[in-house]
């Protein structure tokens, strides 16, 4: 296969000029997909940080776990600077909000199913989250 330095160096413009991350192009059997250097994969790997180094592990958890509802970007306070919703320790009752998660500009509040202290807050503020990722732990 013969490399089309020409497409690469277009679809990497498109990058910068619509101030993407990656972009995955198709045609045939043929697939390019580019991407812009982040943070991390410029770091010796010995030195990129472990995902759960500071989380409570999976076989540690014991009690209520809320969830995420949908895929988007956590927030732990209702704006910038405001107080969080939830810290350890916090009573909480149930129908509390004890975050916000965004999705395509919406911004969706997720309740506590249950009254309850709060043991640990899983995610931190502004971090993408999953479809069903533990958010917060209730005792």
């Amino acid at each position: 296969m013969k490399i089309n330095k020409k497409l690469i160096k277009e679809l990497t413009d498109y990058l910068n000029e619509y101030n993407l991350t990656e972009l995955e192009y198709g045609d045939g059997n043929t697939k390019i997909k580019v991407s812009k250097n982040n943070n991390l994969s410029s770091l010796p790997a010995n030195n990129i940080p472990k995902k759960s180094e500071n989380k409570i592990q999976p076989e540690e958890i014991s009690g209520t776990a809320i969830k995420s509802p949908i895929i988007g970007t956590a927030y732990l306070a209702p704006e910038p600077g405001a107080k969080k919703f939830v810290e350890p320790g916090k009573k909480i009752k149930k129908g509390d909000t004890v975050m916000i998660v965004e999705a395509m500009k919406t911004m969706n509040h997720v309740p506590s199913p249950s009254d309850g202290v709060v043991k640990n807050v899983q995610v931190e503020d502004g971090q993408p989250v999953e479809y069903g990722q533990t958010l917060v732990i209730l005792e």
